[in-house]
């Protein structure tokens, strides 16, 4: 109990947007436990980051966004062979208070790697050309998500490269369609393969 306190109290002095705003309305203690019982952490890691590269971290994500994520896979809006089954006998409850926990946690930070000007360009300016907005636009400052109005833009800076890559690719094939707005598959349907690679180790660093 007493370290999930400090996390709590150290994430609300790191986080500009606030602490409240990030943990929403569930119980972070709850969470802990029903993100154990429900086998969440076997996966995404007991302080929110994966053992898989190929299983998103959820240290210090929104809780209202995991908490859309988890709707979406509950109702078929975005598929998963495995998070489909997992999200099916959740209650708005245990979502809220699950999420909780994970958006806790403390903000995922990536290990900053070579220079990608392009991918950086990309991320800070995006291409007017092609009428791309910048990904700071909506993922905020070294991507650690924003919130505009009820909407939630997920933590990316320090999320893992080849899930990222993955979930781009999704977003470009039309796998994945779940965004507000469609905004994803917009902004990823003119990328290059070599932008996407380029964006996911790129964002990854941050």
């Amino acid at each position: 109990m007493f370290a999930l306190t400090a996390s709590v109290k150290s994430l609300a002095a790191e986080d500009n947007v606030g602490n409240l705003q990030r943990i929403g309305n569930g119980n972070p203690v709850i969470g802990k436990e029903k993100s154990r019982e429900n086998r969440c952490q076997e996966c995404h890691g007991e302080d929110g980051h994966s053992s898989d590269a190929k299983i998103p971290n959820h240290a210090g994500q929104f809780a209202g966004y995991l908490i859309k994520q988890l709707n979406n896979f509950q109702t078929g809006a975005r598929h998963h062979e495995i998070m489909n089954i997992m999200a099916e006998g959740l209650s708005q409850e245990d979502m809220a208070d699950i999420a909780a926990y994970f958006a806790s946690q403390k903000i995922m930070q990536g290990e900053a790697g070579a220079d990608k000007p392009l991918a950086r360009d990309l991320f800070m300016k995006g291409d007017q050309a092609r009428g791309l907005l910048p990904c700071v636009s909506c993922h905020g400052e070294n991507g650690k998500g924003r919130r505009v109005d009820n909407v939630f833009y997920p933590v990316i800076g320090g999320q893992r490269a080849i899930y990222l890559r993955s979930q781009l690719v999704n977003w470009k094939l039309g796998n994945r369609k779940n965004s507000p707005d469609g905004v994803m598959n917009k902004f990823v349907a003119s990328l290059t393969d070599d932008e996407i690679n380029a964006l996911a180790e790129y964002i990854s660093g941050l």
